[in-house]
């Protein structure tokens, strides 16, 4: 089979060196791709969001499965552009259609979906220029901490969670007024959650669903959770209080209802969910939806999959995933992402990166690297994963961290504290 993959991150590369051991496989595509993907792949030059690019590589290459990795080609349609359109109609695509991409696009989008179909999460209240009082009359019913989401995407960055009420009103302001772009010409508050996150992930063929390992994530780029949110510091799956009766409640009350929830919206959808999840007294509640695999949990959960990960995008594509046997390593897998310096503010591409052939007991998983001639240099914010196996947590994460320290580029920076927070 001749596959497609849409992206250029650290998901879209584990993705790639997963599907590149199918023996299913012909041949993979990865477009844009990244230094890594270059070696389990081949790399084509055009953006995520190109759709004529994009259909004219699935023509030439005579694709017969799409998957797409990140999710702003999905939020933008390029589902609904493949089933409009005679030569692409057939080739199944991995990923939601345009609405249910709305679960991910749209943070108000997501909450009432949820108060619809009574998935438990957390009190809210929209925002736009025309009700800005009663948005500080809600900050002012709520105890600190405030939680202001942008409702659009915001790469991960869109999430501000302040301590001071006036601190809260001004940001709502700052917001409304552009802060975040087009992604907070809404604001959604929230209440204030106080528990342990977790991330759960299904893949559907709108259907039936197969659950997929948990992975725990880490966003703040200090140690301890400190400074600001980035797309993501390091991962650890399993979650050690993600079993028994707390993962019943996340299938009966979360995942079956969004699921049953989908169909009885009429919204067709087939691809990954994302379950961000925090742990509220031994009780699950949703913080967000994501419409695809997350960055860098995707690092952690891909490697713990057993069973060929092609067959089970197949299976999606064809509608018979109830038949696909989803098979996972009990073993500990462990990320730790290394972060150019200065990120998430402003930092520098185009430094030279050394020492990745020294990782000999962890995957590098690139994320914002490229091919410069002889060299791979850095491309993005966060550069490389380093994922490993363990026995225990802090087997794996010993590999990652010594792995970390193995590659050398100019301002290098990574998260010593990783998994800190679980047993």
């Amino acid at each position: 089979m001749n596959v497609l993959l849409i992206g250029s991150g650290g998901r879209e590369h584990a993705i790639a060196w997963k599907l590149a051991q199918s023996p299913k496989l012909t041949s993979l595509f990865i477009a844009p791709g990244n230094a890594g993907t270059a070696k389990v792949g081949k790399n084509l030059a055009i953006n995520v969001s190109d759709f004529e690019g994009i259909k004219k590589a699935v023509i030439e290459n005579d694709i017969q499965l799409v998957i797409v990795g990140p999710e702003d080609p999905l939020v933008k349609g390029i589902h609904d552009f493949s089933l409009n359109d005679n030569n692409l109609k057939n080739i199944p695509v991995i990923g939601p259609r345009q609405e249910g991409a709305q679960l991910e696009g749209s943070k108000e989008f997501a909450k009432k979906f949820m108060l619809r179909h009574d998935i438990p999460t957390a009190r809210y209240f929209s925002v736009t220029p025309q009700n800005i009082g009663q948005g500080e009359q809600f900050l002012e019913s709520l105890k600190p901490p405030y939680v202001l989401k942008a409702d659009g995407l915001a790469a991960g960055k869109g999430v501000l969670i302040l301590d001071n009420l006036q601190e809260a009103k001004s940001e709502l302001r700052m917001m409304l007024e552009g802060k975040f772009g087009e992604a907070s010409k809404t604001v959604v508050i929230e209440e204030f959650l106080k528990g342990i996150e977790m991330s759960a992930f299904v893949i559907t063929d709108g259907i039936s669903y197969k659950l997929l390992p948990e992975a725990k994530d880490y966003k703040r780029i200090g140690e301890g959770d400190t400074g600001p949110n980035t797309g993501g510091m390091g991962a650890v799956s399993p979650v050690s209080f993600a079993k028994g009766d707390f993962m019943k409640k996340v299938e009966s009350r979360v995942i079956i209802p969004t699921i049953e929830g989908l169909k009885k919206d009429g919204i067709p959808y087939k691809g990954f969910v994302f379950f961000g999840l925090i742990n509220v007294d031994g009780e699950p509640m949703v913080i967000e939806y994501n419409c695809r695999m997350g960055d860098p949990e995707t690092e952690v959960v891909m490697p713990r999959i057993t069973s060929d990960v092609l067959e089970m995008f197949a299976c999606t594509g064809n509608n018979t995933l109830a038949n696909y046997t989803l098979t996972t390593d009990p073993r500990y897998c462990t990320t730790v992402m290394l972060v150019a310096g200065g990120y998430p503010g402003d930092y520098e591409k185009g430094n030279a990166i050394t020492g990745i052939d020294n990782v000999k007991d962890s995957m590098a998983f690139h994320a914002g690297t490229r091919q410069d001639g002889n060299q791979v240099v850095t491309n993005g914010g966060r550069v490389i994963a380093l994922s490993s196996f363990g026995s225990t947590k802090q087997e794996a994460l010993e590999k990652s961290f010594a792995s970390a320290a193995a590659i050398s580029y100019k301002d290098k920076y990574f998260r010593k504290d990783i998994g800190f927070d679980l047993e």
